[in-house]
């Protein structure tokens, strides 16, 4: 019995694969911590478990607070992501131009307009994650994982901002190497390409995570 219930809890719930499973083997645990209590105290194994299944609730009254914990903790460590590339791009950005050996036309205003949207875009997504993640770890400390809904609007607000952060980096980028011929072969530049795009791939899994826990 304490099998199907998990099978069946497992079929109720929606996340990633790896938190899903940590939520299952916390709940078969404490199945079976329960069904061999009942076992020492006389029931036999089949009505032990019976009991044991009966008492820890129906999937449908469990489902919603273990959903809850799965989202709290997607979007969790979304935010935890969007905080570390974040220091990461503060500290490391201007490495990328500082002692650049050449020289070019003056950007255009269009080009410095693109630039500030990337900072204020990055900014925005800073402190977005790191309020979301202090709110969830306050929640969490309060035995309330945070409801499905705000977590879901904090999921959603981070995907769109780095979504938004992305396309403009990335067109900043494009039209950089466009400007200075030099910066195709301008070791820091690379660097930082290569850098960049694997924070976003990084930042894109926990992105999924957050939002199919969430959803």
């Amino acid at each position: 019995m304490i099998d199907e219930y998990v099978h069946r809890l497992d079929r109720a719930l929606h996340g990633p694969r790896r938190l899903k499973r940590e939520v299952l083997t916390e709940a078969r645990h404490s199945l079976i911590d329960s069904a061999e209590a009942y076992q020492n105290d006389g029931l036999p194994a089949a009505e032990a478990e019976r009991r044991a299944v009966a008492e820890f609730g129906t999937v449908g009254q469990l489902a919603d607070d273990y959903q809850a914990e799965l989202a709290a903790t997607a979007t969790r460590s979304l935010t935890g992501r969007v905080v570390l590339v974040w220091l990461l791009l503060v500290a490391g950005a201007d490495l990328t131009w500082r002692g650049a050996p050449w020289s070019g036309p003056r950007p255009s205003s269009s080009y410095l307009l693109l630039s500030g949207s990337v900072t204020w875009l990055w900014v925005c997504s800073g402190l977005l994650a790191a309020g979301g993640y202090l709110w969830l770890i306050w929640s969490a400390r309060r035995g309330q994982p945070g409801s499905v809904p705000r977590v879901r609007a904090v999921g959603r607000a981070l995907a769109g901002s780095l979504t938004l952060g992305g396309l403009a980096g990335v067109g900043l980028f494009v039209w950089s190497l466009v400007l200075w011929d030099a910066a195709r072969t301008w070791p820091p530049m690379l660097i930082g390409m290569v850098v960049l795009a694997g924070a976003y791939a990084w930042l894109g899994g926990a992105v999924r995570s957050c939002l199919t826990a969430a959803r």
